[in-house]
C-alpha cells in the first residue's frame, strides 16, 4: 500500500497534559512513522503510513485525547513523504506564533497519591510528587512554550532517576515539567516566629490548637483544626474577621459527608481535577464550632489538592480551616519572607517551601443548584482556560481587554474567538490588588502573545480600572455600562447573540443617568440594549449605609410612610439610635450626600435589617446571605407590590412589601416565614415584569445575571416560575454571575460595537 504523509496541527490545552506520550503510544499502536512536537502554537504531528491507517490514527488522536487536554482547533494537511523509519518525539521549539493554551493547576492524581502513601516508594511522603496527569501548571509558568526552563522549576535540576522518567515516552512522567523527588526537588521547612526549624509538618501543633501559615500552590493558607473552637476563635480574632465564613479542607469525601449533606453532583464537583471549594449545606448536628460560618447554614468545603495537603491529614486530623492568607483584603501572600513578616501575630508556625509561586491564584468557589455546577469565584483549577465568544468564524475582531469592575476584580483578554478571564484578583479599590491587576495583565499578554488594541471599561468614573483604561490613549476605548456588561456576559457564555430580555440584580452599578442601578430589565442585543424596567429609585444616604443596612431600612420606611414610618423604625431598628435617626432624616429631607438607587442588593439589606436578621455588614452580601439562611423555602404567599406599566421604563414599587413586613412584625410572624415571603415576592415581581415585556416585544428568551442570583433560594424560585411561564432562561455556569464575570460581557459588547462601527476606520472613545 502507498505511504502518504500528513501534518496534523492541534491547538488548545495540549501541553503539560500528557499529549505527546499519548500520541507516541498511539503512533506505535497504529504503526505510524514520523514525529510529534510541542511548539508555541500547540502540538504538531507528522504521520507517514497508508492513507487508511493515517486517517484512523488522526481520528483516534482527536477523538479520545488525555482527560486534561482541551482541543479547540485541529487540521490535517497533505505533505510530501520524508521516509521516516520510526516515530519519535522532537524537542520543543519556538515559532513566531504562540497559540498554545496553558493548563490550570491540577489536583494530585490517584497514582501519585498512592506513591506518597507507599513506604516502599522513593516518593513516600514527598510533598511535591506529581506526574503528567497532575500538579502545578498556571501558578509556576513564566513563559511559553511550557518547558521546565520557563517555569519556577528551573531552580531544581533533575536527578538522574527523574531525568530518565522525564525522557521515557512510556513513563507517565514523560515531560512532566514539575517532575521531582526528595533528592532533587523543592523542600518544606517548618519554622516558628523566631525562625527556629522544627521536624515534620506541624501535626502536633495543629492538634494543640495552633495556627499554621502553609504555603501551597497559588499562595498561603492559614490553617488550624476546624474542630477546635479555641483555634477558630483565635484565628477570627487575629485576622480581624468577625463574620465572613472560613473555608475548610476535609481529609476525604467520607469526612465531608460527616459534616455536610452531599449530593452526587456535589461529590463529583469536589473530586474534579479542579478540586474547588464547594458550598454545601451543613448537617444540623455537625459538632463544629459555630464560629466557622457565623449566621449561615452552609460551609465552603474542599478536598486536599496537593500531596502536601494530603500529608497534613495525619495523627487523627480530618477537617482543617484553610482560609486564604492575606491582610486587609490585600493580595494573597505568596512569598516566604513576606509571610513571616505580615502573618506574624496571626500564625504561630510557618510551613514553607522553596518553590517560587509566579502567578498567585486563590481557591475557586463553586455551588450546585438543581444538579448543575456554577462557579462563584473563578481561579485555581479553571484559570486560564478560555470561554468561547459567540462570534462568526469569518469575523476578524481586534484583541480586546475587558477591565472588569471594582469588586471581585477579574479582567478578560481575547485571542481569536477565545476569551481568557484572569483569576480572581480581589477588590481593586485596594492598592495591592490594583497592582496585581496591572501585573497580571502583562503576564497574560505574554502567555497569549497578544497586545490589546481595544480596552473596554466600566462607566463608573471612580473605578481604578476605569481610570487606568482612560489613561491608555493609544488604544481604542469602549465604555460599557455595568449592567449591560452583566447581561452580555450571560449571553456570551451561552453563545447567544440575542435579541433577548435580561434581568440584572446586584448591589451597585453606575447607571447611564448617574444613579446607582441594581434591579434592571433590558431588551435587545449586546450592542442595542434598552432599559425597559427597573425598581423605583430610593435615596441611598451615603456609602456607610452599605455597611449599616438599618439605615436603608429607615430610608424605605420614611420615604414610604413619613413620620409613622419613623415611629416604626424606632421600634424595629433598635441599633439605630434616636440621634442617628434624626440626622438620617435631615439627610433624606435635604437629599444631602444621597444618590438615587434602584439596587436589589440594598432592598435585600433593608428587609434583612428590618427583620432583625443582620444589622451590621462585614462582607459583601452578608445581610442577604443571612436572610436566605433563615428563610422558609415552602411559603406560598407573598407581599403586595406596585407595578407601574403606563410608560417605559416601567417601575416596580416596594411600599406594599414594607407594609407586609411591618404587618408580620406586629403579628409576631416567625422571621423565617417573613424572609421566605420576601424571596417569593422578588421572584413574583420579576416574573410579572417579564410577562409584560414578552407581550410588548415578543421575546421569550431571558438572561439572568448579577450577584443577587447567587442566592440559591431566589434563583430556584425564579427558575421554576419562569419555566412554568414558558420562558427560555439563560444563566451562568462557567463564569461568576457576580462582578467576577462582567469583563466577559465588556469584551463581547466591545467586539460587537467595533464590528458594527469600524468598517475600515479607527474608532476612538465609544461609550455604550
Amino acid at each position: 500500500m502507498d505511504i502518504i504523509a500528513r501534518e496534523i496541527k492541534i491547538e488548545g490545552v495540549v501541553q503539560g497534559v500528557g499529549f505527546r506520550p499519548f500520541v507516541f503510544r498511539l503512533a506505535i499502536e497504529f504503526g505510524i512513522r514520523g514525529w510529534v512536537l510541542n511548539s508555541s502554537e500547540g502540538v504538531t504531528i507528522w504521520a507517514e503510513a497508508p492513507e487508511e491507517t493515517t486517517l484512523a490514527f488522526y481520528h483516534a488522536v482527536i477523538g479520545k485525547p488525555p482527560k486534561l487536554a482541551m482541543i479547540v482547533d485541529h487540521r490535517i494537511t497533505e505533505r510530501e513523504v520524508q521516509g521516516f523509519d520510526h516515530f519519535f518525539i522532537k524537542h520543543s521549539e519556538a515559532s513566531d506564533r504562540r497559540d498554545v493554551m496553558i493548563s490550570p493547576d491540577v489536583a494530585v492524581c490517584e497514582d501519585c497519591y498512592r506513591e506518597i502513601r507507599d513506604k516502599q516508594d522513593r516518593r513516600y511522603s514527598y510533598p511535591f510528587t506529581n506526574c503528567t496527569n497532575c500538579g502545578p501548571r498556571f501558578t509556576i509558568i513564566m513563559d511559553v512554550p511550557y518547558d521546565r526552563v520557563k517555569t519556577t522549576m528551573r531552580d531544581f535540576p533533575m536527578c538522574p532517576v527523574c531525568a530518565h522518567e522525564f525522557e521515557d515516552p512510556m513513563n507517565r512522567r514523560f515531560h512532566a515539567v514539575p517532575n521531582a523527588c526528595p533528592d532533587c526537588g523543592p523542600q518544606v521547612t517548618l519554622r516558628d516566629l523566631d525562625g527556629q526549624v522544627y521536624p515534620g509538618l506541624g501535626h502536633e501543633f495543629l492538634k494543640a490548637g495552633r495556627i499554621l501559615a502553609v504555603k501551597g500552590l497559588g499562595g498561603f493558607h492559614l490553617v488550624c483544626d476546624a474542630r477546635s473552637r479555641e483555634a477558630v476563635v483565635n484565628l477570627r480574632r487575629r485576622k480581624i474577621r468577625e463574620f465572613k465564613p472560613f473555608a475548610v479542607m476535609c481529609r476525604d469525601l467520607s469526612v465531608v459527608e460527616q459534616y455536610c449533606h452531599v449530593s452526587p453532583e456535589e461529590a463529583t464537583l469536589l473530586e474534579t481535577p479542579a478540586h474547588p471549594i464547594v458550598i454545601l449545606d451543613r448537617r444540623r448536628q455537625d459538632d463544629l464550632p459555630p464560629e466557622l460560618a457565623p449566621g449561615i447554614s452552609t460551609l465552603g468545603v474542599m478536598l486536599p489538592y496537593t500531596p502536601l495537603h494530603h500529608l497534613l491529614f495525619e495523627d487523627g486530623l480530618e477537617i482543617l480551616v484553610a482560609t486564604s492568607a492575606n491582610i486587609s483584603d490585600d493580595p494573597l501572600i505568596i512569598d516566604n519572607d513576606e509571610a513571616m513578616v505580615k502573618l506574624k501575630g496571626i500564625a504561630d508556625y510557618f510551613l514553607l517551601h522553596n518553590r517560587q509561586i509566579y502567578n498567585r491564584c486563590d481557591d475557586s468557589v463553586t455551588t450546585v443548584i438543581d444538579g448543575e455546577a456554577r462557579i462563584t469565584r473563578r481561579a485555581r483549577g479553571y484559570v486560564p482556560l478560555p470561554v468561547d465568544l459567540p462570534r462568526p468564524e469569518s469575523t476578524r475582531v481586534p484583541v480586546i481587554l475587558g477591565c472588569g469592575g471594582e469588586l471581585k476584580g477579574a479582567f478578560c483578554l481575547t485571542r481569536g474567538k477565545g476569551a481568557f478571564l484572569s483569576q480572581h484578583l480581589g477588590d481593586l479599590n485596594h492598592y495591592g490588588n490594583y497592582r496585581q491587576f496591572l501585573d497580571t495583565i502583562s503576564r497574560f499578554e505574554t502567555m497569549l502573545d497578544v497586545k490589546p488594541e481595544v480596552i473596554a471599561y466600566d462607566l463608573h468614573p471612580d473605578y481604578m480600572a476605569t481610570r487606568w483604561a482612560k489613561s491608555q490613549g493609544d488604544r481604542t476605548l469602549v465604555g460599557v455600562q455595568h449592567h449591560h456588561a452583566h447581561m452580555a456576559s450571560c449571553l456570551a457564555e451561552n453563545l447567544e447573540p440575542g435579541p433577548a430580555l435580561g434581568v440584572i440584580c446586584d448591589g451597585t452599578g453606575y447607571g447611564a443617568d448617574g444613579a446607582i442601578w441594581g434591579f434592571e430589565f433590558f431588551a435587545g442585543t449586546p450592542v442595542r440594549l434598552e432599559r425597559v424596567a427597573h425598581l423605583a429609585y430610593m435615596p441611598l444616604p451615603g456609602e456607610i449605609t452599605i455597611k449599616h443596612p438599618g439605615r436603608m431600612s429607615l430610608t424605605y420606611l420614611y420615604e414610604h410612610f413619613g413620620d409613622p414610618g419613623l415611629r416604626r423604625g424606632r421600634k424595629y431598628l433598635p441599633t439605630l439610635g434616636d440621634e442617628e435617626q434624626q440626622i438620617l432624616v435631615r439627610q433624606l429631607e435635604n437629599r444631602f450626600n444621597t444618590v438615587p438607587t434602584s439596587s436589589c442588593g440594598r432592598l435585600f439589606d433593608a428587609a434583612s435589617a428590618l427583620l432583625g436578621i443582620c444589622t451590621r455588614v462585614q462582607y459583601e452580601g452578608q445581610a442577604a446571605i443571612e436572610m436566605e439562611t433563615v428563610a422558609d423555602p415552602d411559603v406560598q404567599d407573598c407581599y403586595e407590590y406596585e407595578f407601574n406599566c403606563h410608560s417605559r421604563p416601567y417601575q416596580l414599587g416596594t411600599q406594599g412589601i414594607f407594609e407586609g413586613l411591618l404587618g408580620d412584625l406586629e403579628r409576631g410572624t416567625p422571621t423565617g416565614v417573613s424572609a421566605g415571603r420576601f424571596h417569593l415576592t422578588v421572584a413574583a415581581m420579576i416574573e410579572e415584569v417579564l410577562r409584560k415585556l414578552r407581550d410588548d416585544t415578543g421575546l421569550g428568551k431571558v438572561a439572568l445575571s448579577g450577584g443577587v442570583f447567587a442566592n440559591k433560594l431566589l434563583f430556584r424560585l425564579l427558575l421554576r416560575k419562569l419555566a412554568k411561564a414558558g420562558f427560555q432562561v439563560l444563566y451562568h455556569r462557567k463564569v461568576p454571575t457576580n462582578d467576577g464575570g462582567v469583563s466577559l460581557g465588556q469584551v463581547y459588547i466591545a467586539s460587537e460595537v467595533i464590528r458594527e462601527h469600524v468598517s475600515g476606520h479607527t474608532v476612538q472613545n465609544l461609550e455604550h
